[in-house]
């Protein structure tokens, strides 16, 4: 079975967001396609150079998202912008399409010679902000990446969906959900809070460790003062809201909030050893 430091190149990772401005055909786009290539590289590039193990770009400013696919011109925005990441960060680089557009991502990452994915979707159903995801994904996810000869690109798969309501699944805990993710081939699992940047709960966390051997990583709510505790569980961190200035996703990158909560993971790494 794969580990983190497989994905990622170390043990306790600390993974870094570049939210890609809104893409072309969507609501909220505005800026043309070199004033965003500019903007995802010029973030790559920051994460890098403050020390952050993997980035991995995703098109958070989509709003309001399909639900499981995307247009063939959003696909090949998402291929552009991340040949153009590719180029100026040599760390391990990953995708994410919303929402639960997985095999658009899988696709993408395949091309630009991507490490990983984050999938949403991929266990169970759920009750979503942009309707119902009724069927997971897993099946059709794992043909798909097998048909396209991409089994070297990692599939990390989101327990309990953020933005979502979870009702239909109210008699699962996370840990069934890690469980299950595994047994369906998954390559990592992701455990968040209930929406962007809100931290997840520490038990949620212990339950998803003892019910899987797979690399266990926290999606949102990561802050230089919880980094200890969360590394306690898992093998990774994803930030986006709190390295940008005041912690708020829609902002720019903050040199020194990057700086600090690379300064709090390399100070677990540090003890460990």
């Amino acid at each position: 079975m794969i580990n983190a430091e497989k994905i990622f190149g170390c043990d306790k990772a600390l993974i870094g967001m570049v939210h890609v401005p809104a893409l072309p055909g969507t609501p909220n786009h505005h800026q043309s396609m070199e004033a965003i290539l500019k903007h995802c590289v010029n973030e790559a590039r920051q994460l890098a150079e403050a020390g952050f193990d993997a980035v991995l770009i995703e098109n958070m400013h989509d709003v309001p998202y399909l639900r499981g696919t995307v247009g063939p011109e959003i696909t090949a925005a998402m291929t552009l912008i991340g040949q153009a990441v590719r180029r100026v960060v040599e760390c391990p680089l990953g995708v994410q399409i919303l929402a639960g557009a997985n095999r658009q991502a899988l696709a993408v990452a395949h091309t630009i010679g991507a490490e990983f994915i984050r999938a949403e979707g991929f266990v169970f159903a759920a009750v979503a902000d942009e309707g119902l995801m009724m069927e997971a994904d897993a099946g059709p996810l794992l043909r798909y990446r097998k048909a396209i000869g991409a089994e070297n690109v990692r599939i990390l798969a989101d327990l309990k969906k953020k933005h979502c309501s979870h009702a239909i699944t109210g008699d699962l805990d996370v840990g069934e959900f890690a469980k299950a993710a595994e047994f369906f081939g998954a390559d990592g699992v992701i455990v968040t809070g209930l929406a962007t940047g809100q931290a997840i709960r520490i038990d949620d966390l212990g339950c998803a460790r003892v019910a899987t051997r797979l690399p266990l990583l926290v999606g949102s709510g990561v802050t230089p003062d919880s980094v200890p505790d969360l590394f306690a569980y898992a093998d990774a961190l994803i930030v986006g809201s709190w390295l940008k200035r005041e912690g708020a996703w829609r902002n720019p990158i903050d040199p020194e909030r990057a700086r600090q909560l690379v300064g709090a993971a390399n100070g677990v790494r540090a003890a460990a050893h």
